[in-house]
């Protein structure tokens, strides 16, 4: 099946009819890409609602980047790996994890969790598992076509893409020069391999301190490449989260530099200052990393930390500090690419690393086409506010919410880039960062905005 002209392609999504009316006719037919927390909590609304779902795939088991060893080769998942975010906060709104779960829940737990969200929801008789989306386009029909590297093809109302953005690997530009041993982070699955061995890790995002912790217990010495200035914030305070203290001590009120103030005291109280372990503490908002035993490798030496990376050459790493060691491996937690390779350039709503899409969700361009889940949250639950996400999209198809115009989209479009410019910085790590108190103040004005939208289109105003 062969896609549109890059124009036509386009034009014709820009052109269909409204899928506020669309979504209303007897058996409207939505495609969710992706069996992972962001497709499954999408599907489950949907089908909520009386839409017909189809779910595609690509490996042989629900639950995305959760599944240790996942046969559909996206998922980064070590065998250390727990939420990093409190179970309480991060479950489904209407689905707790079960009673008795831990604070933080491991792979296997979660992975356990999301097949029963799907059981309990209806969600499982819906997947085609083993299902390869290569391409989807607006068909002449004004619907989507989904088509499978099978060559078979249906089509649908609306699209939720659902697939995640932690499956393509983003390399540093320095790869080819080291001749050492070379992973990223997403091959990375136990530490017995690197017994012994120098080891470099690349990166202080969770990843990377879960990684290196998991290393230095084996290896000769681990040394952590910190580029960025980093607050490594206790994962637990007086016996609870630390998002507790922080959610008590913390008002909505507060300018970010109390925030911060906040924050670095009582992360002073508990590992002394940044500086003292070789980091740099932030002075603007910087993704959260905690890690409940990191730091007292510090104390213990097993780690060490050096700044960014100056030059590779051979096994030889220079900082920018001008000092230089050698490794044996180098781990590479230097975050994805996000990877979009079943929609036709012209329809990938990428601008650099970023998303350019109506409050991370709604394609300003193709009606019909929506994403979920394409975010790294700051603070809280990504699970939840997958769930936040999936129910806005839910009132879109369905046509109880109506949708947006140009010029809502542009304005809160251009006001979140203005946030971000100004609260974070400038740096591909950041480019799909999302602030939760900033996201759902923009989610909730647009639903009283589209509420009135809808309510004038039926009065006809």
């Amino acid at each position: 099946m062969e896609r549109l002209s890059s124009a036509h392609a386009v034009e014709a999504a820009v052109h269909q009819p409204p899928r506020v009316n669309a979504a209303l006719a007897e058996g409207c037919r939505v495609a969710v890409i992706g069996a992972g927390a962001a497709g499954l909590c999408a599907a489950r609304h949907l089908l909520a609602r009386g839409m017909s779902v189809v779910v595609y795939e690509l490996g042989s088991c629900i639950g995305g980047l959760w599944v240790f060893g996942n046969d559909n080769g996206r998922s980064p998942a070590y065998e250390s790996l727990h939420l990093n975010s409190e179970a309480r906060v991060t479950a489904y709104e209407d689905f707790p994890f079960p009673e008795g779960s831990p604070l933080y829940p491991g792979h296997r737990q979660v992975h356990q969790y999301l097949e029963s969200y799907a059981e309990k929801f209806g969600v499982t008789p819906h997947i085609r598992f083993r299902s390869r989306v290569v391409d989807v386009a607006a068909a002449e029909t004004g619907r989507w076509r989904v088509v499978l590297d099978d060559g078979s093809s249906s089509e649908f109302d609306a699209v939720v893409v659902g697939s995640g953005h932690q499956g393509t690997p983003s390399h540093p530009a320095w790869q080819q020069d080291f001749t050492g041993e070379y992973l990223h982070s997403h091959s990375y699955r136990i530490p017995e391999p690197f017994r012994g061995k120098r080891v470099l890790v690349v990166g202080m995002g969770n990843s990377a301190v879960d990684i290196a912790a998991d290393i230095c217990v084996v290896t000769q010495a681990t040394t952590i490449s910190a580029r960025s200035p980093v607050l490594m914030m206790p994962r637990m305070l007086f016996g609870v989260p630390t998002s507790r203290v922080l959610g008590r001590l913390e008002k909505g009120w507060m300018p970010w530099p109390v925030r911060r103030t906040i924050r670095e005291a009582l992360t002073r109280i508990v590992h002394g200052r940044m500086e003292q372990w070789g980091f740099v503490t932030p002075k603007s908002r910087t993704h959260p990393t905690s890690h409940p035993s990191l730091m007292s490798h510090f104390v213990w030496d097993r780690i060490k930390a050096k700044p960014g990376i100056r030059s590779v050459k051979g096994q030889q790493v220079t900082f920018v500090d001008g000092s230089t060691e050698t490794f044996d491996t180098v781990i590479a937690a230097t975050g994805y690419d996000v990877d979009l390779p079943f929609l036709a350039p012209e329809l990938r709503p990428l601008v650099g690393h970023k998303l350019d899409l109506f409050l991370r969700v709604v394609h300003p361009k193709c009606p019909g086409l929506y994403f979920v889940g394409m975010f790294n949250v700051a603070g809280g639950g990504n699970i939840r506010m997958m769930d936040d996400q999936a129910k806005w999209v839910t009132d879109l198809v369905t046509g109880k919410l109506a949708p947006p115009d140009e010029i809502t989209v542009r304005n809160a479009m251009e006001e979140e880039q203005a946030f971000l410019r100004k609260h974070y910085p400038a740096a591909p790590r950041y480019a799909l960062e999302l602030d939760p108190v900033f996201y759902r103040r923009q989610l909730a004005r647009e639903f009283l905005r589209a509420s009135k939208r809808a309510t004038n289109e039926k009065e006809g105003v």
